[in-house]
C-alpha cells in the first residue's frame, strides 16, 4: 500500500465549499483574461474576496458570465481529487515561487476534474455538486487591481 506524502503542515481549516470554488474562478478568470490566479485572496465560508491584476475593469457582462462558468463546472458535478509530485518536476507547469521557502520537496496537486490544477494543501470538497449556488456579490477595480467578491448558496448539509 502506497503511503501518502508528507507535506508542510497547513494551518488554516477551510471552508471546503468556498476553497473549492475558489479554485474553479481562479482557473476561469486565469484562463478569460490571462492575468494569472489571484494574487490576494480571503476565502471564507459567509464571503470571499479575490484579487487579481487586470487592465481594466471587468464589465458587468462579463461578470455575469464568470459566475455561468463557475456554476457550469458546479452544476457538472465532478470529482476533485488530489495527486503528489515532486516540486523540481512541476517547474514550468505552476508559479513555484507563490510556494513558501520553506515548502517541502512534494507537492499536492489540487484537480477540479479536467477544469482546473493547483497547487494547494487546503480543503476541499469531494465533488462540485457539494458547492452550492455560486454568485459573485461585488466587485471593484481600482488601479490595475480587480476585486471579485463571491458567496455561496449552500446545498443543504454541507459544511
Amino acid at each position: 500500500m502506497e503511503q501518502e506524502p508528507i507535506l508542510n503542515a497547513h494551518n488554516k481549516d477551510e471552508h471546503r465549499p468556498s476553497h473549492t470554488a475558489e479554485h474553479i474562478l481562479n482557473g476561469t478568470v486565469a484562463r478569460l483574461y490571462g492575468c494569472g490566479r489571484a494574487f490576494s485572496s480571503h476565502v471564507e465560508r459567509k464571503k470571499s474576496k479575490l484579487d487579481y491584476h487586470l487592465a481594466q475593469p471587468l464589465t458587468e457582462e462579463q461578470i455575469r458570465d464568470l459566475e455561468d462558468r463557475v456554476n457550469a463546472v458546479i452544476a457538472a458535478d465532478v470529482e476533485v481529487w488530489t495527486e503528489y509530485a515532486r516540486k523540481a518536476d512541476m517547474a514550468g507547469r505552476f508559479e513555484l515561487n507563490r510556494l513558501p521557502d520553506d515548502a517541502s520537496e512534494t507537492v499536492r496537486i489540487v484537480h477540479v476534474g479536467n477544469y482546473d490544477e493547483c497547487l494547494c494543501a487546503g480543503q476541499h470538497v469531494e465533488r462540485t455538486g457539494q458547492i452550492g449556488r455560486f454568485r459573485i456579490s461585488s466587485s471593484r477595480w481600482q488601479d490595475g487591481v480587480q476585486r471579485l467578491v463571491f458567496r455561496l448558496d449552500e446545498t443543504e448539509g454541507h459544511d
